[in-house]
């Protein structure tokens, strides 16, 4: 763990990998709710950082996460968002090829993990979703689409993400839903948010 200075009220905290950036956020946010973190208006997770803004005391901050042990995530999380999804995505055949399954496979696959929102960024609403074992991982796609649809659920590297609005992307896409992932409306506007918890289930014409 290393804490880097950001301006003045800032701290960028660099953690080993994925699974000690989740752990270190979702402690980060126990602390918080139980009233011993000390203030601070911003906790914003990334693939293998915590950036922490809005510190009175970002020196003494670093110095006192020497001594801290951060757990895994509390898997017992209550609330989860399902998302239906129709597996009908135009690189579901390219990723059945990839996993060396049967195309109708990949749904089964993909909706029998329970994923869980390890950061975001991208576009509003995009959430970098973690959950599936290590050799579902894909490549992305070596020449980008200049649109893809909202809705799109699709695959890069480790990672589940759920395309908010049209914009180009080299992300395979296997599925779509028609929930709104955000809605500028809303409280809050996005439907994913770091340490949510998520499943996708198959509709009717997914299967």
């Amino acid at each position: 763990m290393r804490a880097l200075p950001v301006g003045d009220r800032a701290l960028l905290v660099e953690l080993a990998d994925g699974e000690e950036t989740a752990a270190f956020h979702a402690e980060l946010l126990r602390r918080r709710a139980a009233g011993v973190l000390p203030p601070v208006r911003e906790i914003v997770p990334a693939a293998r950082t915590v950036l922490l803004d809005g510190l009175d005391d970002p020196a003494g901050f670093a110095t006192g996460l020497h001594g801290w042990r951060a757990e895994a995530p509390d898997t017992r999380v209550p609330d989860t968002v399902e998302l239906p999804v129709r597996y009908d995505g135009p690189d579901l055949a390219e990723v059945a090829a990839l996993w060396g399954v049967p195309p109708e496979e990949v749904a089964r696959i993909h909706s029998a993990a329970e994923f869980r929102v390890a950061f975001c960024g991208f576009a509003p609403g995009f959430g970098y979703l973690t959950g599936l074992p290590a050799r579902y991982a894909v490549p992305r796609r070596p020449t980008p689409r200049t649109a893809v649809p909202p809705g799109s659920v699709a695959l890069a590297g480790p990672y589940t993400g759920v395309y908010p609005r049209s914009s180009p992307g080299g992300w395979q896409l296997i599925g779509t839903t028609d929930t709104v992932l955000w809605d500028p409306a809303r409280v809050p506007a996005a439907l994913l948010a770091p340490g949510t918890r998520v499943r996708f289930v198959p509709t009717a014409a997914g299967r």
